[in-house]
């Protein structure tokens, strides 16, 4: 079962209101999706993360097929009660951590050899092993086996590897076995070359994908041309289908994304930070483990209601993060995840509102973008 309802479109800018139905439940978009790797958002409880509000996960198809592999998962009845999670859960194909590995991996157009990252033994991975690692997990949303390019990369190398990824694609979806439980999506590739980004998008529609991403992007290169490159990209996306970019996370890039027709996003960025001791506020990022929280006794954000900030001070906090005091983490990602969850609401009724751009030009101004 999956469904996208397009609710509403906003009248000042490409942002779209929508609703994704999968089996686990529905989905309102736009969306941030919080990224429980490997099979746990980092210090969060499943509970703690309905709590805030979080509607769907994503976990990672490639840590999980190395630990603790298909086969206990499978044993588990699937990575929903492995985890203990009932709302849905996306899975990405791997593609990005497998050529991460840069150095350690060869890529053929069977699929990409490469070396665990945990003990260096050999491993392989095809669009088609991908899509059996995912449908053994049974997530709601699955995604095609890509070629996440690197930035900066030549016209040549974006235009082989972006042609690979269609092929790759098509091979995914001859092969997905569980289609009347999991959705596929296909990924958009192409660099940051406009040329190529139409070619991967025609094609790609072509195939008739039930959901469309956005890889390659968010990479290294400059927010502008992030910007210009997925502004462009999104016209040859149908309006009946989600869309998704994928591995954003800060304010301004999901701002930008929205503004552009986005309906979903995820990363790591609110957790990771969190767990290093900054934190996101109305008034901008807070580096907590700063002296002058010392003695400040006020809550994260005077402005935000999450549990954290409802019962507990920035000197508490500061102290936990100096002393190592795993629960200084687990406070700054409750209030981070929170502060995005909850930003995605209020975008979400500027869309129905009609009011997105005047929402955004004032969070921008009250958070210190530019």
């Amino acid at each position: 079962m999956f469904e996208f309802k397009l609710l509403k479109e906003s009248s000042d800018s490409k942002a779209r209101l929508g609703k994704i139905i999968t089996n686990h439940g529905e989905i309102e978009t736009p969306i941030f999706m919080p990224v429980g790797t490997r099979a746990t958002v980092k210090t969060m409880t499943p509970e703690e993360l309905k709590d805030i509000g979080s509607q769907i996960i994503l976990s990672n198809t490639y840590h999980l097929f190395l630990r603790p592999g298909t086969d206990i998962i499978e044993k588990a009845g699937g990575l929903h009660k492995f985890m203990n999670w009932d709302k849905p859960i996306l899975t990405d194909s791997g593609g990005f951590q497998v050529f991460s590995l840069s150095d350690n991996r060869k890529i053929t157009e069977d699929g990409v050899e490469f070396r665990s990252h945990i003990d260096g033994s050999k491993k392989f991975i095809s669009p088609e092993i991908s899509i059996d690692i995912q449908n053994i997990l049974g997530s709601d949303i699955i995604m095609a086996f890509d070629e996440c390019a690197p930035y900066p990369a030549s016209h040549y190398y974006i235009e082989n590897s972006m042609k690979r990824t269609l092929r790759w694609a098509q091979r995914c979806k001859e092969h997905h076995k569980n289609v009347d439980n999991q959705t596929l999506f296909g990924i958009i590739q192409g660099g940051m070359y406009k040329d190529m980004r139409e070619i991967s998008a025609r094609e790609m529609v072509d195939m008739d994908f039930k959901g469309y991403s956005v890889g390659g992007l968010s990479v290294g290169e400059p927010i502008e041309i992030m910007n210009e490159v997925l502004d462009f990209t999104t016209d040859f996306m149908p309006k009946s289908k989600p869309r998704y970019l994928m591995g954003v996370g800060s304010p301004d890039y999901l701002f930008e994304a929205v503004e552009r027709g986005i309906d979903m996003a995820d990363c790591v960025l609110p957790t990771r930070i969190a767990r290093n001791g900054t934190v996101l506020t109305h008034n901008g990022k807070m580096a907590i483990k700063n002296a002058v929280y010392k003695e400040d006794f006020t809550p994260l954000d005077r402005e935000c209601d999450c549990y954290t900030c409802r019962n507990y001070s920035r000197a508490y906090i500061r102290h936990l993060f100096n002393v190592d005091e795993i629960l200084g983490m687990r406070l700054a990602t409750i209030h981070n995840l929170y502060f995005l969850l909850k930003m995605m609401e209020n975008i979400r009724e500027s869309i129905r509102g009609d009011y997105f751009l005047e929402y955004k030009n004032d969070f921008y101004k009250k958070y210190g973008y530019k």
